[in-house]
């Protein structure tokens, strides 16, 4: 890929955008899927409950969520507009248990203590004061609630050409001293590892990444 492609698709990944936005959000759907499949599973969704997904694409894997248990209710932000557009045109469906916000990315617009669950997948990197993010999350988050964050590592993200445009990157102990500025105290660090098609090219790429559970 070229220099400008490179720059357009790290754009695009931060912040699809158009045509161009909705063929990478299919693309980021299919390629994170099973990152983002982990998450869920690391939630343990129980009965009644209230997820909450921070960058939800064009959340292709709603219906997975809302099959995990009974009486779920799923709301959904974006920073992206076209994202938003498109998650609500797939998930039809689900409109009486899943609802889509559009926001501007560093406020939640949400009261306190309002989900049991919150998650996040390879959103991380874009967030422009993570600790405070971090502590927004803490905020809508009830007392006993989970909250999943996912990342590639940083030894694996710097292998791939476009995280160079504007990508913020984390080790484990890095991501560990981050959560530990914010108001979130427990967290447990779980590994994974598995291969994957590139997403700049057909080329198999070995991607290791982190599932952190974070407890108030």
């Amino acid at each position: 890929m070229e220099k400008d492609e490179l720059k357009i698709l790290a754009q695009n990944l931060a912040n699809p955008q158009g045509e161009k936005g909705i063929e990478i959000g299919e693309m980021m759907n299919a390629t994170n899927i099973s990152m983002t499949m982990e998450s869920i599973k690391t939630l343990l969704i129980e009965d009644d409950e209230h997820i909450l997904e921070i960058g939800h694409g064009n959340a292709g894997h709603l219906k997975n969520i809302l099959s995990r248990a009974r009486n779920l209710k799923y709301t959904g932000v974006d920073i992206s507009e076209t994202m938003y557009n498109e998650a609500r045109k797939l998930n039809k469906g689900f409109e009486s248990q899943a609802d889509f916000v559009l926001y501007e990315g560093k406020k939640l617009p949400f009261e306190d203590k309002i989900f049991d669950k919150i998650f996040t997948v390879n959103t991380v990197y874009f967030w422009e004061n993570p600790v405070d993010f971090l502590n927004e999350i803490y905020r809508v988050l009830k007392k006993d609630g989970t909250f999943v964050l996912t990342f590639g590592q940083k030894k694996f993200m710097q292998t791939l050409p476009f995280t160079e445009y504007n990508f913020t990157m984390y080790s484990n102990s890095e991501m560990e001293q981050l959560v530990s500025g914010s108001h979130f105290k427990r967290m447990k660090i779980s590994e994974k590892e598995e291969d994957i098609q590139s997403k700049s090219g057909n080329e198999t790429i070995h991607r290791i990444y982190t599932v952190l559970t974070i407890k108030k």
